[in-house]
């Protein structure tokens, strides 16, 4: 099993950004969901809200998504998002 997760998230321009994850966190519709290495396969909508993501050297990096949808599948996270933008609480 991956120690890290692989997440490419894009939006209507092209990748904003990719890399090794531990974390991922998102707006789904349904509520917050969290992913993990090793999370079970998914397929989500998500609506607007904070999407985090802690890399593997600990940086945590968020956005403002306006919607979109997140799949899981073997410990790779796509996160395809309708608008996003930086956001202002994120710890570099």
């Amino acid at each position: 099993m991956a120690d890290s997760l692989e997440v490419d998230l894009v939006d209507a321009v092209g990748k904003v950004w990719s890399g090794k994850a531990r974390q991922v966190s998102a707006p789904a519709a349904d509520g917050e969901i969290g992913i993990l290495v090793g999370h079970t396969p998914i397929l989500s909508v998500l609506r607007d809200g904070e999407l985090r993501v802690r890399t593997t050297e600990g940086e945590q990096l968020a956005w403002h998504v306006d919607g979109g949808f997140l799949s899981v599948d073997s410990d790779t996270v796509t996160i395809v998002v309708d608008a996003l933008s930086e956001s202002t609480t994120a710890s570099h």
